[in-house]
């Protein structure tokens, strides 16, 4: 069992060693905002059904719920993202929604219901919607579109993931449901306090051609081909991020097992953070898709077979590392190269929206359906196997040269 101080030290280690840029400073205010931002998502993806069930709504209530508030990860991306790539004010519109999502969340404590809390929650996410596509592009500007340094400040963001998925489990079990309101509310005042740290990226020369406009990009074969692939994939993540908890409480599993559980796939996420750039600048783009999306229909297929035997679920649980870590950042890499500096806000948007907006809320939405109060749970898990395998075919079809979009040269 490691001590304080060889945790603190590997810790002090990693960080240290993640950040050392020139300006260092402005790179520890990134890291702490992603572990905020990620240690918020820690609360709502696992906990938001088990506090909804609280409330009194059904699994089919939920579903829609869930699915109808993800839609916003439409609409709100892509209307920030022009906001921010028109003003060049990338950092004050993370701000602002930061602190229009803290002012909703407030009106939470009185809402009830289905509709009242869909409404509200939907607002939250509005909002909510504007911080994450600045935060990126922020932060991939601050170090240049390294692929390795990116992934070292992202991983601190798995690691608020861990932190509050443990602690939220935990106070679940003292105090209900009702404690993650509290928990949020705390997250999103410090999030916006640390914002106030961050520097507005500096505005550099397009590197990419000024002819056509983003329409011609997006109409793209490739980028059509890539977006569908994601899409996809978060459909096949709807019973995971909806009603995995619940799933656990069904099996027997206490909320801290369950918290216990959700962390250990972030441990695996953040494992592969330190090792996703090089990862991608040796194998590429494609094939670190493929690999990825294999694992995943792997684990939802053991996940709806197996998830009763502990040693089984834990493995399943490491594959996060592959499902989101990895497919994460090698798609926010072919965004950024795919995009430019041009439109890079609006590319990153875009990913928010289409992948995880539009795939989350069918996802969502779907799982919703099927899941019948748990009674359909294998059935719904063996679902998303069968749509990640759909989107497994999709990047096979893709040229590799088309998704690298250049040549990157190997590691020496």
């Amino acid at each position: 069992m490691p001590t304080y101080n060889h945790t603190h030290l590997f810790c002090q280690d990693i960080f240290l060693s993640n950040l050392s840029l020139p300006g260092r400073g402005p790179l520890i205010w990134l890291a702490l905002a992603y572990l905020l931002y990620f240690g918020q998502l820690g609360v709502l993806t696992p906990y938001l059904a088990m506090f909804l069930d609280g409330r009194g709504l059904s699994s089919v209530e939920i579903g829609q719920l869930l699915g109808l508030i993800t839609l916003t990860r439409i609409l709100g991306p892509n209307l920030w993202a022009n906001l921010a790539d028109r003003s060049g004010k990338c950092l004050r519109i993370l701000q602002l929604g930061a602190l229009l999502a803290l002012a909703s969340f407030f009106v939470i404590f009185f809402a009830d219901g289905f509709w009242g809390l869909t409404l509200c929650f939907g607002l939250i996410m509005m909002f909510w919607t504007a911080i994450m596509p600045q935060m990126e592009v922020i932060t991939l500007n601050s170090v240049g579109g390294d692929a390795h340094r990116y992934s070292r400040i992202r991983l601190w963001g798995s690691m608020g993931f861990i932190l509050l998925t443990i602690s939220a489990g935990r106070l679940i079990d003292w105090f209900g449901t009702e404690v993650l309101l509290a928990i949020c509310v705390s997250l999103l005042a410090a999030l916006l306090l640390v914002s106030s740290r961050l520097r507005e990226p500096q505005q550099v020369p397009d590197d990419t051609p000024h002819t056509g406009s983003i329409w011609s990009k997006i109409y793209s074969p490739v980028f059509l081909g890539f977006i569908l692939a994601l899409c996809l994939l978060q459909v096949g993540f709807g019973p995971y991020n909806s009603f995995f908890t619940l799933y656990m409480k069904d099996l027997g599993y206490s909320g801290l097992q369950t918290g216990l559980l959700l962390s250990l796939g972030v441990v695996a996420e953040i494992l592969i953070f330190l090792k996703a750039g090089r990862l991608i600048q040796r194998f590429g783009i494609k094939q670190m898709l493929l690999v990825s999306l294999i694992l995943t229909v792997i684990r939802w297929w053991v996940l709806a077979r197996f998830a009763h035997f502990p040693g089984i679920l834990i493995l399943s649980q490491c594959i996060h590392a592959a499902s989101f870590g990895l497919t994460h950042a090698t798609a926010i890499q072919f965004i950024h190269r795919y995009f430019g500096r041009r439109f890079q806000s609006r590319g990153q948007a875009l990913y928010v929206s289409l992948a995880g907006g539009l795939g989350g809320a069918i996802g969502n939405y779907a799982a919703g359906l099927l899941w019948n109060q748990g009674q359909g749970a294998e059935q719904t898990f063996i679902a998303a196997a069968m749509v990640v395998a759909v989107a497994l075919l999709v990047i096979v079809l893709i040229p590799a040269r088309k998704l690298q979009c250049e040549e990157i040269p190997r590691p020496v």
